[in-house]
């Protein structure tokens, strides 16, 4: 192990040491993190700050004396950080004092004399709550003390930016490792980041200029993903000789998770970025959009499955009244085509929220990977949320692979997962096309499981998916990579009708709705009855049986009539788009002809309630027959179970 991660790794232990012999009679185990991480936090700060306190005191006295309002900027450059602190104190000052509540008034005072960034940590990590049970129990003191012993060094003499960002998000690895039930809520695990951002990034490595790229995450958790993406862009330029920099832009609805994704950026001297991150209770990504209108490179998320939005559709409008252009949107002609899912979950519409912020206007356009579950390849019916959204990607053909990821992957869950990579530049060869992986046979065991997480995606294993993605329809693997046209997952769902037939009635007259609604309740089904017609057309409407548009004699007179439809006989079918037409004017009306009018020869279709869906099936397109057993194999089970039973039944003998 190198030196800088063995120090990492006593430091880690030493912080956790301090949680064991501070707060072992005070906290649960699974609520040290209320206290240590935002205590972690506050000793880097302290430490950082330190040389400059004496600056920031005497910049603030001639802002103060001068009477200027808006200080943040220039104390920010008196500090020569992104954060300061005008209080006075530094927590080596603070182990001075005595009493405990003298103690609590001096800490409060030190907390509040922090910077607003620096201020909204706290306030979401809801440190100061803590106080109170802290000051009772004695314990401030003694967790200023340990934080302050030469032992844990957190300085930047001893730990550099990007060590303390480690030994940060070690610490939150350990302590989401402790509530496993609420680790996959907030925190994806680190080998599927990694390889998410391989997807988004690999297959257009070569082509990535030097430049300034945007990053952004919708559902950014505690803020790994955006930071392993920087890391890995960087990666894979730098020994290129390229010169990339980048910009972190989030979102996160959980006060807590937050900020630690705020104090983990500050940590690694990355207080620029921290600005660019949105949270808290109030910051919902879906029904308050905090970078409405802006437009990222690269984004990825892993948003959350199952889970109700509700709350959000309420303040969007409810489900007609939804306006907000991420999710209404124009395609094939419709201008209100809705992207609004079913409000039990919304984890496609974080993915319509990534979609939204593509960038348009440049060379390499926009690249998303997204983690879902299973749900989202086919839930929805044709019209509905789920499957105008799935239609709306890849008849834009912007879908470039699903990636089927193994089972037990996740930290709270052990359900089927698959990643979406999205682009809106795809290279010529896959225009028109979508790559489906099977990775689900490619991970590696853990010695030991972390929740419901039982295996992972080592590098090797992140290897093969990488190479099937690269290798697109030349992989020669059918058993885990395919490609198919984007219309292959599409489909017209029809109505099919059939007329209401009631015994006694009269196939020469229309009936008028009362009759008809009177009927119904009134009359006897009779499938030899004549059928109902509830309208006459114009003596210019042409037949269309297949259409429902029927000749019958009205009156005495030829004319194209319709038949009120019985409900009770109604059915819809799916016919994929690429039904071949035969000799019939379309895939549909082959279907038809094929498939209903044999077995129902007065049905026919109510065009205008046809409706387009998309989804997608892997267990069809993988699907793998288990081989039937051999007749051989069956009777040589049977013999072993006769010998066996006349084995047990002479002991059972021997023994009376």
């Amino acid at each position: 192990m190198p030196n800088n991660s063995i120090n990492h790794a006593r430091i880690v232990s030493l912080i956790w040491g301090i949680a064991d012999d501070v707060l072992r009679d005070l906290y649960v185990r699974g609520k040290y993190r209320d206290v240590i991480l935002p205590f972690t936090v506050l000793r880097r700060l302290d430490s950082v700050l330190e040389p400059t306190r004496d600056a920031v005191s005497e910049m603030k006295k001639m802002l103060d004396g001068a009477g200027i309002a808006g200080q943040d900027g220039s104390l920010r450059k008196a500090a020569g950080q992104d954060f300061y602190n005008t209080s006075g104190f530094t927590l080596k000052d603070l182990r001075s004092s005595a009493n405990a509540t003298r103690l609590r008034q001096n800490f409060e005072a030190y907390l509040d004399g922090f910077s607003p960034n620096v201020q909204e940590i706290i306030d979401n990590f809801e440190f100061r709550n803590q106080l109170p049970r802290l000051t009772k129990a004695d314990a401030l003191g003694a967790l200023i003390e340990k934080f302050l012993s030469p032992d844990l060094d957190l300085s930047p003499a001893g730990l550099d930016n990007h060590g303390m960002g480690t030994v940060f998000e070690e610490l939150v690895r350990r302590f989401n490792e402790e509530n496993n039930e609420e680790a996959g809520e907030h925190w994806t695990p680190r080998d599927a980041v990694r390889l998410m951002t391989r997807l988004m990034f690999e297959p257009i490595a070569n082509a990535i200029p030097s430049g300034t790229y945007r990053l952004y995450d919708g559902a950014m958790g505690t803020g790994g993903m955006l930071t392993v993406a920087e890391e890995t862009l960087k990666d894979l330029t730098m020994p290129v000789g390229k010169k990339v920099s980048t910009h972190l832009y989030g979102q996160e609805i959980n006060a807590e998770t937050y900020a630690i994704a705020k104090a983990d950026l500050i940590l690694k001297g990355e207080g620029h970025a921290a600005d660019n991150i949105k949270g808290g209770p109030e910051y919902s990504t879906l029904s308050n959009d905090a970078f409405a209108g802006q437009e990222f490179d690269f984004m990825l998320s892993n948003p959350p499955y199952g889970k109700s939005w509700k709350t959000d559709l309420d303040r969007l409008g409810g489900p007609k009244n939804v306006i907000d252009p991420r999710f209404i949107v124009t395609h094939d002609g419709d201008s209100d085509y809705s992207l609004v899912t079913r409000s039990s979950d919304g984890q496609l519409m974080f993915l319509a929220n990534l979609i939204s912020k593509m960038k348009t206007g440049t060379m390499l356009g926009s690249r998303i990977a997204s983690v879902h579950n299973g749900s989202s390849l086919f839930t929805g019916d044709a019209g509905q949320g789920e499957s105008n959204i799935r239609r709306w990607i890849i008849e834009n053909d912007w879908l470039e692979a699903i990636v089927a990821l193994p089972l037990k992957m996740f930290y709270n869950t052990g359900i089927a997962t698959y990643v979406w990579v999205i682009s809106n530049r795809k290279e010529e060869r896959r225009k028109g096309k979508v790559q489906l992986i099977d990775a689900t046979e490619w991970f590696t065991p853990l010695r030991k499981n972390l929740g419901e997480k039982g295996v992972e995606v080592s590098a090797t294993d992140a290897d093969r998916v990488l190479a099937a993605l690269r290798a697109f329809d030349e992989a020669g693997d059918p058993d885990h990579s395919k490609v198919f046209d984007g219309i292959d997952f599409g489909y017209s769902k029809i109505t099919v009708e059939r007329p209401l037939r009631i015994a006694g009635v009269d196939p020469t007259r229309v009936y008028k709705p009362a009759e008809i609604k009177l009927l119904k309740e009134e009359g006897v089904r009779d499938e030899t009855a004549p059928p109902i017609i509830k309208k006459a057309l114009p003596f210019a409407a042409t037949p269309d049986p297949l259409h429902g548009r029927y000749e019958a004699i009205v009156d005495g007179r030829t004319r194209v009539v319709e038949y009120e439809p019985d409900i009770e006989l109604r059915d819809t079918e799916q016919v994929p788009l690429t039904e071949p037409a035969g000799d019939y004017a379309d895939g549909i009306e082959a279907f038809f002809r094929r498939e209903v009018t044999p077995y129902a020869p007065d049905a026919w279709i109510d065009e205008k309630n046809t409706k387009i869906g998309y989804e997608i099936s892997f267990t069809r397109h993988f699907y793998k027959p288990v081989p039937m057993r051999t007749l051989t194999e069956i009777q040589a089970d049977i013999r072993a179970l006769e010998a066996e039973t006349e084995d047990l039944i002479a002991e059972i003998a021997g023994e009376e």
